[in-house]
């Protein structure tokens, strides 16, 4: 293959001036936690499970107390209770942002819930006809006290949550691009409206644009939009421009691509070019048309987290045998280190040293080019040659995983000569770096393990990467690793 070049990327394509003058303004807020109004519900569903749990234990033991009852039958009732009422209240939408911010103002909905759930139970006894095996004064007990404990926790969190938010603690890092008639009328709309939850960092003006009384700071043009937003810990991207720009918000929307933010289309036409969805509660009634999600936002990064560090940790402490009988082998069989590591580039292009078993013979290394192993490669000595048939060289990456550069299931990092000039010749190709790099990937597991002998396996991997991108689920992570498993004990691909 033919190389380009030696023109880093990095260096040509994310100018590092804007990120100075923008640190320099000091128009950068520090931010603590960055708000999600898919978390939130979840936790305010937490504690509503908890008022009505704890009402329910409490008043049996001050009601009910030791004297003889069924032990069952409770047990049963306050399950029936406990599901209901989040049935309910998640269908009278009582766990989106507006019902939880203002509680006092759905109070009647909250009520209502709980003296629904009550009467379907009194209902269930009497058909039952175990109504006499429950005590009344506990029913109404357990009714009144988890009705008010839920209002009042409720209240309490409104408060907490909005104190945090309002002096930014809780919040989203928002900036616009584009200063024209479309971004005027957006930034009419958040001084009358006000939204809570976000923080408008700044704004992108066009190049042939030249804002008037701009409300927000001026970070550059179109062009910086990109290596600010890399630079930066900016959660939502809001694309201000007429609709009829089609090229140039397409423009736009192919270099985000390569960003773990969320992108949104503020109120225009553009056709059906991109896949609109509602914007977030945390917008409130913005005219905004979601066309990009952050991959693992929500829960998705805690469970992603989860996996890595829980079953990265068991994994490594069980395999630690293995590995050392694998350095011992790897000692006696040829000279030089145990261990080989070499510059990637991982999440958002942060580089980071890649752990691996040797397989090679010790020799220099050529500082311009990575040269990959091939079919009966003989540079690679007799253990090696096992190692990465069964990709037991990829083993000390475990310690990757635990440090928090890659994690167990992402795409595969390569080279970072190889990624410079995949690059050039595939677009959109930094895509696949919008998540953690990862010891197996949904490419490996289809066929794309080992050498890349043209451009069009490559394309082919990195198509099979995105789509793990835009599609990753705690049970996509998991069928990855079983398929790693088996695709390992074939060893199909690896030389």
């Amino acid at each position: 293959m033919n190389h380009l070049p030696k023109q880093s990327v990095f260096s040509t394509s994310y100018p590092q001036a804007v990120d100075h003058a923008a640190a320099d303004k000091g128009h950068f807020p520090r931010r603590r936690l960055s708000f999600s109004s898919q978390v939130l519900p979840g936790i305010l569903a937490g504690l509503d499970s908890l008022a009505v749990l704890s009402t329910a234990a409490i008043s049996l033991v001050m009601i009910v107390g030791s004297q003889g009852y069924d032990a069952e039958y409770y047990a049963a009732a306050i399950c029936f209770v406990w599901i209901v009422v989040a049935f309910l209240m998640n269908f009278a939408g009582l766990y989106r942002l507006e019902s939880i911010m203002s509680p006092l103002a759905f109070a009647d909905k909250i009520i209502l819930g709980f003296g629904t759930t009550f009467l379907f139970l009194l209902a269930a006894a009497f058909a039952l006809k175990i109504s006499t095996s429950f005590s009344r004064l506990w029913v109404s007990c357990f009714a009144a006290s988890a009705c008010g404990t839920t209002l009042l926790i409720r209240v309490f969190a409104a408060r907490v949550v909005g104190y945090l938010a309002d002096r930014r603690v809780f919040t989203r890092n928002v900036v616009v691009a584009g200063a024209g008639r479309q971004a005027q009328h957006l930034f009419a709309y958040i001084k009358r409206c006000n939204p809570r939850f976000i923080t408008i960092i700044g704004v992108f003006p066009e190049q042939d644009c030249l804002p008037v009384d701009c409300p927000y700071p001026l970070l550059g043009n179109l062009d910086n939009l990109v290596p600010y937003v890399r630079a930066h810990n900016i959660d939502d991207v809001i694309i201000a421009l007429p609709w009829s720009s089609d090229a140039q918000i397409m423009g736009i929307m192919a270099r985000l691509r390569e960003l773990p933010v969320n992108a949104y289309l503020s109120s225009d036409l553009i056709g059906f070019q991109l896949p609109f969805r509602q914007s977030p509660d945390h917008f409130g009634q913005m005219p905004l048309v979601e066309v990009m999600g952050r991959p693992l936002q929500g829960w998705g990064s805690l469970q992603k987290a989860a996996l890595d560090y829980g079953l990265g940790a068991v994994l490594t402490l069980l395999l630690l045998p293995v590995m050392a009988i694998i350095a011992f082998a790897i000692k006696l069989d040829s000279k030089g280190p145990v261990l080989f590591r070499q510059e990637r580039y991982g999440f958002v292009n942060k580089v980071f040293w890649i752990w691996k078993f040797r397989t090679m013979r010790h020799e220099p290394v050529p500082s311009n080019s990575t040269v990959q192993a091939t079919r009966d490669d003989p540079r690679v000595t007799s253990i090696g040659r096992i190692l990465r048939k069964t990709s037991l060289d990829e083993l000390p990456q475990l310690f990757n995983v635990l440090s928090g550069s890659m994690s167990l299931v992402g795409p595969r990092p390569h080279a970072n000569d190889h990624n410079e000039e995949y690059a050039r010749l595939i677009r959109g190709y930094f895509a696949r770096h919008r998540v953690k790099p990862g010891m197996t990937g949904w490419a490996q597991v289809n066929g794309f393990r080992g050498e890349t002998k043209s451009v069009e396996r490559m394309e082919g991997r990195v198509k099979y990467d995105i789509h793990y991108v835009e599609n990753w689920s705690l049970f996509f992570d998991l069928k990855i690793l079983m398929l790693t498993v088996v695709t390992a004990i074939s060893g199909r691909n690896a030389y």
